[in-house]
């Protein structure tokens, strides 16, 4: 007999996820990531979503939001360079990751679909690139992002060296594969990963009841 027959087996995969949650929200008018939306706050959605494919979660963010955000998620990094940008806060959480995969997402991404998060992080691992991203019509998307830790975070070094801010720069630094459309739309039909919020017109409608 399967020892493992009527076992569920972990969905996690050996990856550290992390959520860059350090913006200044300076297009919301208030603090964005903790904004209530579905019956908690924004971040906590993209917090919980990364739970579901990575076995460990990190949230980056700024000085003034670490207490906060720690009730939420148990392993919080202060960005020590906050406020500089994305690419800032993706080399705090690689510095801080235990696992050689990794997962990046925004904290303001609340409908992350756990399924295509996996699939980034499986088809990184079986590729010889040291990043993957999903592709979208012409564009190809900068979050969610898989990587490679150690190549990832040589290059995320010397981007901000040169005076870099955006994951562009990254992802266009390394071998990066992209997963078609149709591939990730199977699991996500809505492209709901895609979603991020900037304005409080960008929230979608709450999840029925």
């Amino acid at each position: 007999m399967d020892r493992t027959e009527g076992v569920a087996q972990d969905p996690r995969l050996e990856a550290s996820g992390i959520v860059l949650a350090g913006g200044r929200s300076s297009r919301f008018a208030g603090d964005k990531l903790l904004t209530d939306w579905d019956g908690k706050p924004l971040v906590e959605h993209a917090i919980a979503a990364v739970g579901k494919a990575c076995q460990e979660v990190i949230v980056v963010t700024g000085p003034e939001q670490v207490a906060l955000l720690a009730r939420l998620s148990g392993h919080v990094v202060e960005d020590q360079e906050p406020f500089q940008g994305p690419l800032a806060g993706a080399r705090c959480g690689l510095q801080a990751a235990a696992l050689p995969i990794a997962l990046v997402v925004g904290g303001d991404m609340p409908t992350l679909v756990p399924g295509v998060l996996r699939l980034l992080l499986e088809r990184l691992g079986v590729s010889d690139a040291d990043a993957a991203i999903l592709g979208s019509g012409a564009t190809r998307q900068t979050l969610p992002l898989a990587l490679r830790r150690a190549p990832a975070l040589d290059r995320a070094h010397a981007l901000l060296g040169a005076g870099e801010r955006s994951l562009q720069a990254l992802v266009e630094a390394l071998r990066a594969v992209t997963i078609d459309e149709s591939d990730w739309r199977r699991l996500d039909p809505d492209a709901a990963t895609l979603r991020d919020i900037d304005r409080p017109a960008d929230l979608p409608e709450p999840s029925p009841r």
